[in-house]
């Protein structure tokens, strides 16, 4: 898992149709500190992260058991960030 922030929503009216049910997100990478890494790629999302939310997501194999084995994703949202604690301090906080 790896720690992301949803930038914006991804609209596709024809898409492959394991992700009929799926919204899409634009998210970045980020460090525990929240410093984007500016790689910016699209997840599916079945938990309904917002803009500006940290997420938790996963990628590859774990990304495709999120939603169905028939559905070709890379890259999924599988949690919403409530607090990330480095070394004892708080380094973010929803």
């Amino acid at each position: 898992m790896e720690l992301a922030i949803v930038l914006g929503q991804v609209v596709s009216t024809v898409k492959h149709a394991g992700f009929e049910q799926q919204r899409l997100l634009l998210v970045d990478f980020i460090d525990p500190e929240g410093q984007r890494k500016g790689s910016p790629c699209v997840a599916t999302d079945s938990i309904g992260a917002g803009d500006g939310e940290w997420v938790l997501v996963v990628q590859g194999s774990s990304a495709r058991k999120t939603i169905s084995n028939d559905a070709p994703t890379d890259l999924s949202v599988v949690g919403i960030v409530d607090e990330v604690v480095l070394g004892g301090k708080l380094t973010f906080h929803k």
